[in-house]
């Protein structure tokens, strides 16, 4: 099977089928309610800088495809949104564009729709090992973006039948491409990113990281469906085993976080809350993608009434915690719950600094 088909495959599962994980880590995170806010809501300025360009509000309208004629109209709809709405875009794998020329129309259209936010381009770990740090440039050229993603997905790899398994090398190719022209984001694809690995990725020049952990959409879980169309039980067995496999998102960003990175809350970000959530643990943006899928199979508007909700539930949770601009939201006292505590306990975290410390440091 092409490269180009099987991004058709997974845009077709994402619309027909239960992928979500089957947590929610993001509910495990409670914003300390301010009854006395004393701030005008009316003046809450949601606005940031990211890549060096003003931005209405901190959302990326994550990577979520391109590489077929067939979903051409849903880059350009997803990225008229985000220029209308001013937020930034990222586009899927650019890897069939690499394989087939004609193919990249579906993912240039996404600039030629939105000249003036910031675009990230997009490759996998191991095409860029493959194909040398000079790639970062074409793709970057191909749709004049402001960073190329550069995204980790073996476990996505390990599911998919035509899955590529060999991740040896690829944080040195990380740390050629990071001193290049181009800035990249390392961004994981719903398992999340440890410390650890987050300390390699900073000591190999990388300087911002997209979490992307569990919590939202699991591609071991689409996999696991395609694997089923095809008839191989075993893959299908093992997607399922590992739905849910990985670091909870809010654990994920502030293990990144403590690795001194820029870091992007991602995977199961399903509501401007989440997106105050994730701010308030430190990070700098927040992305989703599934929730704008299904709005851009119809038309643009559609995908600018749901950024427009996440904006304004940001807007009021920043009024009900006193924050009068985002860079507040990091000082806000929140209570960490649940398995998300359990899981920031046993890697030792002291939650308590989230809430307590928080509250007497005002």
């Amino acid at each position: 099977m092409t490269t180009s088909s099987r991004k058709l495959d997974h845009i077709r599962i994402c619309l027909e089928k239960p992928i979500d994980a089957q947590i929610r880590p993001f509910d495990d995170l409670m914003l300390v309610h301010k009854a006395l806010p004393e701030i005008d809501e009316a003046e809450i300025d949601t606005s940031c800088s990211f890549l060096g360009i003003r931005l209405s509000a901190p959302i990326i309208i994550s990577a979520m495809t391109g590489g077929h004629p067939d979903v051409l109209e849903i880059n350009i709809r997803l990225a008229k949104a985000a220029e209308e709405v001013g937020v930034a875009l990222g586009v899927g794998s650019q890897r069939a564009a690499l394989e087939d020329k004609r193919l990249e129309c579906t993912f240039s259209a996404a600039r030629d729709a939105a000249p003036d936010i910031p675009i990230i381009g997009n490759i996998g770990a191991v095409q860029l090992k493959r194909s040398g740090p000079e790639i970062i440039e074409r793709l970057a050229s191909m749709i004049d973006a402001d960073a190329v993603a550069v995204h980790l997905n073996f476990l996505q790899e390990s599911i998919q039948p035509e899955g590529d398994k060999d991740a040896s090398g690829v944080l040195d190719a990380i740390k050629s491409a990071a001193s290049g022209p181009t800035p990249i984001i390392v961004k994981e694809t719903g398992s999340g990113i440890s410390r650890e690995v987050a300390r390699d990725l900073v000591g190999a020049g990388v300087k911002i990281i997209d979490v992307s952990g569990v919590g939202g959409m699991s591609w071991a879980g689409v996999e696991a469906y395609r694997a089923a169309e095809v008839g191989d039980y075993e893959l299908e067995q093992m997607g399922k085993l590992l739905w849910g496999w990985g670091i909870p998102t809010p654990v994920s960003i502030i293990e990144c976080i403590a690795s001194g990175a820029e870091t992007i809350a991602s995977g199961g970000v399903r509501s401007g809350l989440d997106v105050a959530r994730g701010l308030a643990l430190g990070a700098s943006m927040a992305g989703t993608a599934l929730p704008m899928l299904a709005p851009a199979t119809k038309d643009s508007q559609s995908v600018v009434k749901s950024i427009n909700s996440y904006i304004r539930a940001l807007k009021i949770s920043m009024f009900l915690t006193g924050c009068k601009d985002i860079s507040r939201l990091r000082s806000v006292p929140l209570v960490v719950l649940g398995r998300t505590r359990e899981w920031l306990e046993a890697r030792g975290y002291d939650t308590r600094k989230f809430s307590v410390y928080r509250e007497l440091a005002r």
